[in-house]
């Protein structure tokens, strides 16, 4: 155990967990960081890539307030530091007339969470903007503010501002046990303890376990698995838009969807299982899949899978976030989060901050700013090294391409081996550069990779 204990111990290193560790690192306290594996290198890296306006949340939820806020402060985040996202729009499409005749109460449930900027669309315009789309359609509820965002970088973005601010980051690292005394609380890792005064819980899928680590209960996590297809770069100019399903009490549906790398993805499935760690694919969930893209969007099944991804889901049996502040222990917790996590991410580090404060944290601010960053841009819609004459001018290896299907170059695998967080394995290369995420999936560029990570 340290002699001098940490300020805050944050466990999970998501997209909440990273968006709270930056959001304290404006302030003069020491704070620790744990994750069992990577940053961002669970649920947060495999969900469907969009930036919630929280239009068809509950209203009266904080999911509904923290996604509405969190949209926000996600998009001048963004342009701050480098965050790929796209303007794109969404399309919540009719395919019946009992679908049709629920978009007014869709419309009156965006108004009533404070989303006013949802437009009807006629049958007409709907195939005028998105021809490609399957026959049957009778209608639409344009949403404008929808975006596609880049799933990577936001909680890399986050822990690395973070990181440079002097927050400690312990990755790999599991907790194993959880004690409180009189001057707070006791961690017990997987690579020894760590002693902090206050204790956030933003633990994802585990989230639940932790919280009864700290001697609480209420919830329980359930995994709901996502299957996700991912099609070939050619598909993409046969989608402009976000298009959306009319969505059940269950599930919001299959959507189909571009992504800022250049691709059109299929998804998600919603099935409840047991293990957080199945994240296999399955058949049958496949199949459902393309059979639900053949009817949205036929042309799209002509085209290549160039791959095929699972996320899960911290689903409880609540209908809401879990979001719980104990000033007496010193805890915060922010379990449950669900598939708007990324959306609402920022905007839930606020309330974490000031759920701390309350609880007799001293929050003085720094005198200096938190470090400027700009992340490694690698969307589509903006030049890439590659691109950039002026830069390979100076710097050669961002012209020699080592991974061809996404353009990526030796000077860009230099730079995130040499960043303030490097990549721990292939799936860390993979979600800081797009290398081994294309076509051949790392059949090429998979020997560079493990050179830059130093292995045999």
């Amino acid at each position: 155990m340290k002699p001098d204990p940490y300020d805050v111990a944050i466990i999970g290193a998501g997209d909440v967990g990273a968006a709270v560790a930056r959001e304290l690192a404006r302030f003069e306290l020491r704070v620790v960081l744990i994750d069992r594996g990577d940053v961002g290198a669970a649920t947060s890296k495999a969900n469907t890539a969009i930036l919630h306006t929280g239009f068809d949340a509950k209203p009266g939820t904080r999911e509904a307030t923290f996604v509405a806020r969190g949209h926000d402060l996600l998009i001048g985040y963004a342009e701050e530091v480098g965050i790929p996202l796209e303007r794109t729009g969404a399309l919540l499409v009719g395919w019946s007339e009992e679908q049709i005749a629920r978009l007014p109460a869709i419309a009156e449930n965006a108004a009533s969470c404070g989303y006013e900027r949802v437009r009807r669309v006629s049958k007409e315009e709907l195939y005028r903007r998105e021809p490609h789309l399957g026959p049957g359609a009778l209608g639409a509820l344009e949403v404008p503010d929808e975006f596609i965002v880049c799933p990577f970088t936001p909680p890399l973005a986050f822990a690395t501002q973070a990181v440079l601010a002097g927050t400690a980051l312990r990755r790999r690292e599991q907790l194993t046990a959880v004690a409180r005394d009189d001057s707070g609380w006791r961690l017990q890792t997987s690579r020894g303890g760590v002693a902090a005064r206050r204790l956030v819980n933003a633990a994802g899928l585990y989230s639940d376990e932790v919280h009864r680590m700290a001697g609480l209960d209420g919830f329980t996590v359930t995994p709901r698995r996502g299957e996700l297809i991912v099609f070939d770069k050619l598909s993409r100019p046969l989608v402009s838009h976000i298009l959306l399903p009319v969505p059940t009490a269950t599930t919001k549906g299959v959507l189909v969807a571009p992504t800022v790398f250049g691709n059109v993805l299929v998804g998600p499935t919603a099935d409840d299982v047991e293990s957080k760690e199945d994240t296999s694919s399955t058949a049958n969930g496949i199949s459902r899949l393309r059979e639900a893209g053949r009817r949205l969007m036929p042309a799209l099944l002509e085209h290549e899978v160039t791959a095929v991804y699972v996320g899960l889901r911290a689903a409880t049996e609540h209908g809401d976030y879990q979001l719980e502040a104990h000033d007496e222990l010193g805890y915060v917790c922010a379990g449950g989060i669900r598939s708007t996590g990324l959306s609402s991410s920022m905007a839930i580090a606020e309330w974490v901050r000031d759920r701390l404060g309350e609880s007799g944290l001293e929050l003085r601010e720094r005198a200096t700013e938190l470090p400027e960053i700009r992340m490694p841009y690698i969307g589509e819609a903006e030049p890439r090294p590659f691109q950039d004459a002026e830069r390979i001018a100076a710097d050669p290896t961002y012209g020699e391409i080592v991974c061809f299907c996404e353009r990526v170059s030796r000077g860009e695998l230099r730079d995130v081996a040499a960043s303030p967080i490097p990549p721990l394995d292939h799936d860390g290369v993979r979600r800081r550069t797009r290398a081994l995420m294309g076509r051949c999936q790392g059949f090429f560029c998979g020997a560079h990779v493990a050179r830059r990570l130093g292995e045999p």
